[in-house]
């Protein structure tokens, strides 16, 4: 009898042990992003970067003693299957939602996940946003449970304009061609915003439909014909990937300022007219150093890709979210997913180009920006050209900075 009662004491501890392991909850993050589709480019890109950044997660240990899980969805380019595919994530227990491409995904998913919140006390999902920039997202549809780890239309136009200003590159005659959304809207009005710093008068804008033209030509022809000196776009995907396509057929002899050069494609399609041009990116080898060379290679080599465009931007947010999930203690095994978003509130980060603070107030991250020029003499090439992109001017976090927009009432649990 003692012995068995021997047995049954030895196996308590083993059995608390599996029990506790049993009732763990593991992490999910889920990818919502455009994997089909004219966007494709775009989406795959912000996905390459969320593997990466999981995949180092979970070299670190993942969350809890557990391997965080991923999963992914197609939104298939729209607001309405972003709606439907974050049903079927938070259906399958997704606390971490991470989307960038397109605004307009970005806003219904913010939606999605306010109203899910409310109606779901104690199941809340967290929204990562790594790159749907339109002002609104962190203006007047500001929340709790979104953070937004990318620019926006105001940090973007204002380094750029002071960039190209200072390097005597920027004109007097400035052509606006933007995406008819929000952010298009936003480029757009903070083009015009910037026009008395820059010094420069806008001599025509143009809002265009959002990837679905095939021939930008006309448009070309319209900027030729307004005498710009510079043309400034928030084009992102094929619609910058078909105007570049269309400078280089018509031979145009304009420079650009833009947001999204640096996407795989571009400076193909554009070519040698592409020098000169200008883009205003979170991330540049070149410019970010040491750090930034080993970043830049232990990136392509895991995946296959060059850190360009919104992937660093993707990494450094997710390394700010691991940052977060370290300082979140689990509650009976499981995330508390308000918990998580107050540590992402305090979350700093030492990135390859500057540190990067997360803004309470508002959930913007601010972060370092640099503004390059498409040069010969850049170190890294792109596109297997010749061409790459030449660091012209860093700013810091601080100097980069837009104000809180007085239409954000953030709202906390609580």
């Amino acid at each position: 009898m003692n012995a068995v009662r021997s047995a049954i004491h030895a196996a308590i501890p083993l059995v608390a042990l599996v029990s506790g392991l049993a009732q763990a909850t593991p992490v999910k993050i889920g990818v919502l992003e455009t994997l089909s589709g004219p966007q494709a480019s775009s989406g795959l890109a912000y996905r390459a970067a969320v593997r990466y950044a999981v995949d180092k997660l979970n070299a670190a240990g993942g969350w809890n003693g557990q391997p965080v899980q991923l999963l992914e969805y197609d939104n298939q380019g729209g607001p309405a299957g972003a709606s439907d595919k974050l049903k079927a994530a938070a259906a399958e227990g997704v606390q971490i939602i991470v989307q960038g491409a397109s605004s307009a995904i970005g806003g219904q998913i913010t939606e999605d996940v306010r109203k899910h919140n409310l109606r779901n006390p104690g199941k809340e999902i967290v929204y990562i946003n790594v790159g749907a920039e339109a002002l609104e997202l962190t203006g007047e549809k500001c929340n709790f449970h979104h953070f937004r780890f990318s620019g926006n239309a105001q940090v973007r136009a204002k380094v750029l304009v002071q960039a190209m200003k200072q390097a005597q590159t920027l004109g007097t005659r400035v052509y606006s061609i933007n995406q008819n959304y929000s952010w298009g809207h936003d480029m757009e009005r903070a083009i015009v915003d910037n026009a008395g710093v820059g010094g420069y008068q806008v001599v025509e804008k143009t809002l265009h439909d959002t990837n679905k033209i095939q021939d930008f030509a006309p448009y070309v022809a319209k900027i030729s014909a307004s005498g710009a000196d510079t043309v400034m776009t928030g084009n992102w995907s094929n619609d910058l990937l078909l105007l570049m396509k269309a400078t280089k057929s018509a031979g145009l002899k304009v420079r650009f300022g833009t947001v999204f050069l640096d996407q795989v494609g571009n400076i193909a399609n554009a070519g040698e007219q592409a020098v000169g041009h200008f883009v205003a990116q979170t991330f540049n080898p070149e410019a970010a150093g040491a750090e930034g060379e080993r970043f830049f290679n232990d990136y392509k080599a895991k995946t296959g890709r060059s850190a360009v465009a919104t992937e660093p931007q993707t990494v450094f947010g997710l390394e700010m979210v691991a940052d977060a999930l370290k300082r979140t203690k689990p509650e009976d095994g499981k995330l508390n997913v308000n918990a998580l978003a107050r540590a992402l509130e305090t979350t700093r980060l030492k990135t390859p180009m500057g540190e990067a603070v997360m803004r309470a107030s508002d959930h913007q991250v601010l972060l370092p920006l640099v503004v390059s020029v498409v040069s010969k003499d850049a170190k890294y090439k792109v596109d297997d050209t010749d061409l790459g992109f030449k660091p012209v001017k860093i700013f810091t976090a601080e100097e980069a900075a837009a104000p809180v927009q007085a239409s954000c009432k953030m709202q906390r649990p609580g």
